[in-house]
């Protein structure tokens, strides 16, 4: 039986100067929620600013995320908000910075829960806006986190990443203005924008894939394809930085209604592992992960049928050629150089995917000994075998 779609929190606005909806907001106090004081010196924060005291709303920034959030930070920006008590969180930043402001949303609205694995099961997930409404305004075209019921936060003490999925998650109002994403460095856009477009093309082939999810997927994975080299070359163009944004936001559309695959699993694990950026470890990945899922016939005829839209013959192919384009590496080695520690983590690495949530709605669900044959291959960028 099909699961009931939920398609964006109850506000959602995209486009050039959609910042500006800022001023719309019924609320007294926020709590800001960024990654780094970067976000002042680009010149966002002026601007949120400007709309936030137009609309005479109160407040205080919490500045601080990691990449890939620990839970002890979490729990810092929980008690930065129970000490402030807002009636609105704004998230501004990232994937880490989303995320973080998710949970830290949680720990604030429930302080009597202590612990990570509390709320990794699902029964036991609480019910939010008893306190505060939550605002997404992301910075990268690429997490679609704005768009998304999950979280991925990290136990201090194991660093094992913990995905954690419910729709009382899903942020309230969503605000995806580009000018937001106009002093991106290079290596991240391309990377934000390949992870986005791997949430594209995972949900396409997701086996809880359906008529709506595969037209958001498609067709933000075709602007992907067509816009990202672009805003690569001239990363000031607004337009394109437009088009990136959007994509990103539809691929979240998508994929958080019919989840992902195993291009994600194992990326989830060389984060936790190696500390590879996500983005980067997707891209590196799904070229593998499509030459792997494409043994299933359904899979193929997915892949083969959106290929042609590229005017490509192989998808696999094309996203090698799309990585080269973007400054992406062709396989792992390029940026885990020691292969020795990469091979004593393997096994560890093929546990964490076997058990990781995206996993299960992949096309083929791999054996262990796929996931080592995938792996490896995209270590050392060799051709993943073409038998299960």
């Amino acid at each position: 039986m099909m699961r009931p779609m939920k398609l964006a929190g109850s506000e959602l606005l995209f486009g050039k100067g959609s910042l500006e909806y800022l001023e719309k907001l019924n609320a007294k106090k926020a709590v800001l929620v960024l990654a780094g004081d970067f976000l002042y010196s680009t010149g966002i924060m002026d601007i949120v600013h400007k709309h936030l005291d137009n609309a005479g709303i109160a407040y205080v920034p919490y500045v601080g995320i990691e990449p890939d959030p620990y839970f002890s930070t979490v729990i810092k920006g929980a008690e930065f908000m129970l000490e402030h008590n807002p009636d609105i969180i704004i998230a501004i930043g990232g994937g880490s910075a989303m995320d973080a402001a998710k949970a830290m949303w949680i720990y604030y609205e429930h302080p009597e829960i202590e612990s990570l694995d509390y709320i990794t099961v699902k029964e036991n997930f609480p019910k939010l806006r008893n306190k505060a409404r939550f605002c997404c305004i992301p910075t990268t075209a690429g997490t679609a986190s704005e768009v998304s019921r999950s979280i991925v936060i990290t136990d201090d003490e194991t660093h094992i990443k913990y995905g954690i999925g419910n729709m009382e998650m899903m942020p309230d109002i969503a605000i995806c203005d580009p000018v937001t994403t106009l002093s991106l460095p290079n290596h991240i856009t391309a990377e934000t924008g390949m992870d986005a477009l791997c949430h594209a093309l995972e949900a396409l082939a997701s086996t809880r894939a359906n008529y709506l999810s595969d037209i958001l997927a498609e067709a933000s994975a075709l602007d992907i394809f067509n816009y990202l080299p672009k805003v690569i070359n001239d990363p000031k163009n607004i337009d394109y930085r437009e088009k990136m944004i959007n994509a990103a936001m539809v691929a979240g559309l998508a994929f958080t209604n019919v989840s992902l695959g195993i291009t994600h699993s194992i990326a989830h694990g060389l984060g936790s592992l190696f500390n590879m950026p996500h983005g980067l470890a997707n891209a590196i990945l799904l070229p593998y992960i499509v030459a792997f899922n494409s043994l299933n016939i359904d899979a193929k005829a997915i892949y083969d049928n959106f290929a042609s839209k590229l005017n490509e013959a192989d998808l696999s192919k094309a996203l090698f050629a799309l990585n080269e384009k973007v400054n992406i590496p062709s396989k792992l080695s390029e940026r885990i150089t020691d292969e020795e520690k990469f091979l004593s983590k393997l096994d560890t690495l093929i546990e964490f995917a076997i058990k990781d949530g995206c996993t299960k709605t992949n096309p083929i669900l791999p054996t262990k000994t796929n996931l080592k044959n995938i792996i490896l291959a995209a270590y050392y960028g060799k051709e993943v075998p073409k038998q299960l």
